[in-house]
């Protein structure tokens, strides 16, 4: 019988059968080993070997075989290589919402797609609303709180300039109203440097803003010195500025304009002030109306107190001149009403309300339209006698008035009644003359006044009258000019006239908006019709105050001057309303004269001349006649100046200025026609024997 020794008992046979059933059951549970049980745990007895001991077959090991520690966890779940939870199961865990203990936090994590707004371009957006209701508000605390609720500080210089360059393409309204409310926020809202900084980016962005808004150096420039003027900008930073922009940019032209054009001149903040109307809200215009208004309620109510709130709400304290001018026609015009008016400005005076400066130069513009005024009011003269004493002896008028006005506006010489009178009907001539239109029947009129001393102050008031009117009385009044240096007027008449009316430019300016362009255009007329030689803008800027408006006006006179095809435009600048061009007119007097030339009729010729209707202007004719002359060898215009002569169609003074003009031009015309002087002289002989030259043209001739 075979040995036991390899064999197993029945009781082992038992124990193994149970310990490979007990692996087949781990085995299943994907949480645990695939493999329990080892060869080296149960020892079987081979070979005639002993059987081992009975015990346990397997045994729970809690070591990994790398041999590290695996630390079970406390609530009993093991870690890895254990059995897990008792009810963990095979298979993806699934979320139902509809469980009671569903907790979202064990949703997995989803990220969504979402757009990142940039803080500056939300910045923008709201203060592009924000400006755009303060324009039709005008609500300057309620945009002051708008903009401190934006917050966001470091964006204040975008909000400066996107302020200005928004007021820069609109009326002058909303541009008042954009530095009104600068000079509210300042130091408030904004600091003066976030100020600075923006006005710097508008600079840097000039030549943009120059091609949507055809003026922008000249606005912005206005701007810049606005914000000087209103103390929230420093002077030092046009220097800073000009320092860092390119010399060719548009930027440092601005910089250039404000400081030339605005800065430097004389009451530059008066005028800088009032140049968008003084107000956020009116016109120079409704401000008259407004001070009128007041005033005359006052006269009514009598209530000082109630006038000086009103004054002081109309906001325009450079404009008090205004308040005190008119106040004193109204004093005037309602003689029971002077105390009241009286009492009003002294009250005004002591409170401060309306500076001594202010109060003089008020008096000082009544006392320079009396001639006017008396028209109306005959007593006007005698009533302002009265007032001066009054205010000076009760301490509200500085007794300076009556240095710097001539003895409180009394003539100053003994012609003072002479220069009234002529005045007076000065303005009557003009007025006539702008309704119809007859230079021959004006120049009758001047003639019968016999006051040549008096022909500067002429020109002052046609030229004074024709701004305050239409385009049409403005081609008029140039067009009367041509015609008066011809016939009347001396060039030195004409010089001392635009003098005038240059040293009194700024009070225009109160009156009339636009004055200095419209002065600067006059000018730039005179020149190119003839009236005035461009060595007379000369004469004219060196008789007035360096840097005052005039000389500005004057300086801008040889701008338009120098322009390309001046001569064209400024012929144009006022439609050439009267009918006629001097241009056209030439060419007319060229083909007029190249018809006879070639073998017209002398009586065919003068009609033709008398048919352009322009008197004031035949010295061209004499002028291209003579040149004809030269050119073609042709002494038969002779003839032809000698029968407009003998006819009256030529004057004397029309034939000796066409002369003067050939003297005055003779090396220009030397170079085309070499025997030019020659010619001349002859002529001037025929001339000369025949009685067409003043004897002034030979005196000047010898002098020069």
């Amino acid at each position: 019988m075979a040995s036991n020794d390899g064999f197993l008992t029945d009781e082992q046979r038992e124990l193994l059968k149970k310990a490979a059933e007990s692996v087949e059951i781990l085995s299943s549970s994907p949480k645990s080993p695939k493999s329990l049980v080892s060869d080296h745990h149960i020892k079987v007895a081979t070979g005639g070997g002993k059987a081992p001991t009975v015990g346990f077959a397997v045994r729970h090991v809690r070591r990994s075989h790398s041999g590290k520690l695996v630390r079970v966890k406390k609530d009993g779940a093991g870690g890895k290589g254990t059995w897990g939870k008792l009810l963990d199961t095979d298979g993806d865990s699934h979320l139902d919402r509809n469980d009671p203990n569903y907790d979202s936090d064990e949703e997995p994590y989803q990220l969504v797609g979402c757009t990142i707004s940039d803080p500056l371009d939300e910045y923008k957006k709201a203060v592009v609303s924000l400006i755009e209701e303060y324009f039709s508000t005008g609500d300057v605390d309620v945009a002051a709180s708008d903009l401190r609720e934006l917050g966001s500080n470091e964006y204040h210089p975008y909000f400066v300039k996107r302020l200005v360059s928004m007021a820069m393409d609109r009326h002058d309204k909303e541009k008042e109203m954009a530095s009104v409310l600068l000079s509210a926020l300042y130091a408030d809202v904004v600091s003066s440097a976030e100020i600075s900084q923006g006005f710097l980016m508008l600079l840097e962005a000039a030549d943009d803003l120059a091609l949507d808004i055809l003026d922008a150096v000249d606005i912005l420039a206005l701007f810049i010195a606005r914000a000087v003027v209103d103390d929230i900008l420093p002077p030092a930073f046009l220097n800073r500025a000009a320092k860092i922009l390119p010399e060719s940019s548009k930027g440092l032209q601005v910089l250039q304009t404000a400081e030339k054009s605005y800065l430097s001149a004389p009451h530059h903040a008066e005028l800088v002030e009032k140049k968008w109307g003084g107000s956020t809200h009116i016109t120079v215009e409704e401000v008259k109306k407004k001070i009128t208004d007041l005033l005359r309620e006052y006269v009514e109510s009598g209530d000082t107190a109630e006038a000086c709130r009103c004054i002081r709400e109309l906001g325009v304290s450079f404009f008090h001149h205004e308040v005190v001018k008119r106040a004193l026609v109204l004093a005037m015009e309602i003689q029971s009403g002077e105390p009241l008016v009286l009492k009003l400005l002294k009250e005004a005076a002591e409170e401060g309300l309306i500076s001594s400066s202010q109060m003089v130069k008020g008096f000082g513009r009544m006392a320079e339209s009396l001639d006017d005024l008396s028209l109306d009011i005959p007593s006007a003269k005698a009533l302002f006698q009265s007032l001066v004493p009054k205010a000076i002896s009760e301490g509200w008028l500085d007794s300076s008035f009556l240095k710097s006005s001539g003895e409180a506006g009394e003539p100053s010489d003994e012609d003072g009644e002479k220069v009234k009178h002529f005045k007076e009907e000065a303005v009557t001539i003009i007025h006539e003359y702008f309704l119809s239109d007859d230079i021959p029947e004006l120049i009758r009129s001047l003639e019968d006044l016999a006051a040549p001393q008096f022909n500067p102050i002429f020109l002052k008031k046609l030229i004074t009258l024709a701004m305050d009117r239409k385009n049409r009385e403005k081609e008029m009044a140039s067009v009367l000019l041509s015609a008066l240096h011809t016939e009347i007027f001396s060039t030195d008449d004409i010089v001392n006239g635009f003098v005038m009316l240059l040293e009194s430019a700024e009070d225009t300016a109160l009156d009339i908006l636009d004055a200095s362009n419209e002065l600067a255009l006059f000018l730039a007329r005179a020149v190119i019709d003839d009236v005035l030689a461009p060595l007379n803008l000369e004469e004219i800027g060196s008789r007035l105050v360096p840097n005052c408006t005039g000389a500005e006006t004057v300086h801008m006179a040889r701008s338009l001057i120098a322009a390309r095809h001046a001569g064209e435009r400024i012929l144009r600048c006022w439609g050439g309303g009267t009918g006629w061009a001097v241009e056209d007119a030439k060419d007319k007097i060229a083909k007029l004269l190249e018809e006879y030339e070639s073998g017209g009729v002398v009586g065919e010729a003068c009609q033709c001349i008398r048919d352009l209707g322009m008197p004031f202007f035949n010295h061209e004719v004499v002028k291209k006649a003579l040149v004809m002359a030269m050119e073609k060898k042709n002494d038969s215009m002779l003839d032809l100046l000698q029968e407009c002569f003998g006819e009256g169609l030529i004057t004397i003074n029309q034939m000796t200025k066409g002369f003067t003009r050939i003297r005055d031009g003779m090396e220009d015309l030397a170079l085309d026609i070499p025997n030019a002087e020659e010619k001349f002289g002859y002529y001037v002989e025929q001339g000369k024997n025949n009685g067409w030259l003043l004897p002034a043209f030979f005196t000047t001739g010898a002098e020069a």
